[in-house]
């Protein structure tokens, strides 16, 4: 499926993960944000980015960066106290891009508007219950993206993701744990830490979005991407101390922790209405996605945490401190 392809809130890991994938295909793309200086120090060397910022409250603006565009991906993100931006900003793109007759629109979302997971694990066809508010905003984003295909106005889908993790990838559940592997520190984790979990390593993402969206049949509906395994973060973190050599060294915060802390960090403020993600985790059936792609290649959590201690180590230096003890917990696209 030739044409243009935007991304919108290109500067996050997961826009990088879609770029990285576009440029390997030799096909131009369009990286759209709020700040040029980001976007030129990330895409400015490739010849096949195009550089378009914009400003979402402002209806030309984003008409605009959706100019001349025939698949528009969707990752833009929100403070994680912000979540009450998500609906609206999903109305300003999308009254962009239908006024620019953009064909096809392919949202990132996260498995916030499933709610308590009814079975284990979660299929496509799970029910939207969700029982926060930041997953009733999530959900809400969905509706009105489906409601404009449902409208014939364009064609949409939604690709799911579980937490990620990868080289370079600071907003992620594990990427304090990476630090203190590599350096030899304690690992400061939010229990239960032998829950079951699924992780996603970045550098797959792109790969199979590109795939998604080139694929008919993935319009007029989500779909689920779960990692390669069920794990839990004591395995993980135990890998990662186990290839760096050292003794596993950690510190679990309870819900109890996390409610303190939020008296002094919005952040984590924040996760104790998703803490029910760490005791009644989402873990998602993709079935129905291999069926579609025909390949959904996974890198081995032991190889992607490889890969990731190596970066980690080679940039340990340069590394800043995550807002909080654990970083952010879930993709916020």
């Amino acid at each position: 499926m030739a044409g243009k392809v935007a991304l919108f809130g290109a500067s996050g890991v997961i826009g990088q993960s879609v770029a990285n994938a576009l440029k390997a295909q030799g096909r131009a793309y369009r990286v759209v944000g709020r700040s040029r200086a980001s976007l030129e120090a990330q895409f400015g060397a490739d010849p096949l980015a195009e550089v378009v910022t914009w400003n979402p409250d402002d209806p030309a603006s984003v008409r605009a960066a959706a100019r001349g565009v025939d698949t528009l991906i969707y990752m833009v993100g929100v403070n994680y106290w912000q979540f009450h931006l998500h609906p609206a900003l999903m109305r300003k793109t999308l009254d962009g891009a239908i006024a620019e007759g953009v064909p096809r629109f392919v949202h990132i979302g996260s498995v916030y508007p499933y709610g308590l997971p009814r079975t284990t694990p979660v299929r496509d066809d799970h029910p939207r219950e969700p029982h926060t508010y930041k997953g009733r905003m999530r959900k809400e984003q969905e509706d009105l993206l489906f409601a404009e295909h449902a409208a014939g106005t364009l064609q949409a889908t939604v690709l799911r993701l579980p937490d990620f993790y990868g080289p370079g990838v600071e907003a992620s559940f594990l990427h304090r744990a990476f630090v203190a592997a590599a350096s030899g520190k304690r690992a400061q984790l939010i229990g239960p830490i032998d829950a079951l979990h699924e992780f996603i390593y970045v550098p797959d993402v792109g790969p199979i979005v590109t795939a998604l969206m080139n694929e008919p049949r993935a319009y007029g509906r989500s779909w689920n991407l779960g990692g390669p395994g069920a794990t839990s973060q004591r395995q993980m973190v135990d890998e990662m101390y186990r290839q760096s050599g050292r003794p596993t060294k950690r510190m679990t915060m309870g819900k109890g922790m996390l409610r303190l802390l939020g008296l002094f960090d919005p952040f984590m403020r924040e996760l104790v209405e998703m803490h029910y993600l760490m005791t009644s985790p989402v873990l998602m059936d993709d079935t129905e996605l291999r069926q579609l792609l025909g390949e959904v290649r996974k890198t081995p959590y032991t190889e992607g945490i490889r890969q990731t201690l190596a970066f980690t180590k080679q940039h340990l230096s340069a590394v800043s401190p995550a807002p909080a003890a654990t970083g952010r917990p879930h993709p916020v696209p």
